[in-house]
């Protein structure tokens, strides 16, 4: 009699994230939103910022000025879309510039 491989639909991140959940790293994905800002938003937007830290899923990032400051926070639906496409869907839920 053949055995039938039962199929999965949950995708690889899926049981990745439920992996570390169980193991509760979820911290350190959140971190990582962290650790690659500059990869994720590029040079230009690197230069003139620094991702902080993570609290509770938002994400601080200090800004040099005033006008990049006001660039950013319209460019941050934008720029949050980049950082969960990184880290993984729904780590960061927010964004706050200082």
């Amino acid at each position: 009699m053949k055995k039938s491989r039962r199929s999965s639909s949950k995708s690889l991140a899926a049981a990745i994230d439920e992996v570390l959940d169980a193991f509760s790293l979820t911290k350190v994905r959140e971190y990582d939103a962290v650790t690659r800002w500059n990869e994720v938003v590029g040079d230009q937007i690197g230069r003139v910022t620094e991702a902080v830290k993570i609290d509770k899923g938002v994400l601080v990032v200090r800004v040099t000025n005033g006008p990049w400051r006001n660039e950013l926070t319209l460019m941050k639906s934008s720029i949050l879309k980049k950082v969960n496409d990184a880290v993984g869907e729904g780590k960061v839920r927010d964004i706050r510039f200082v």
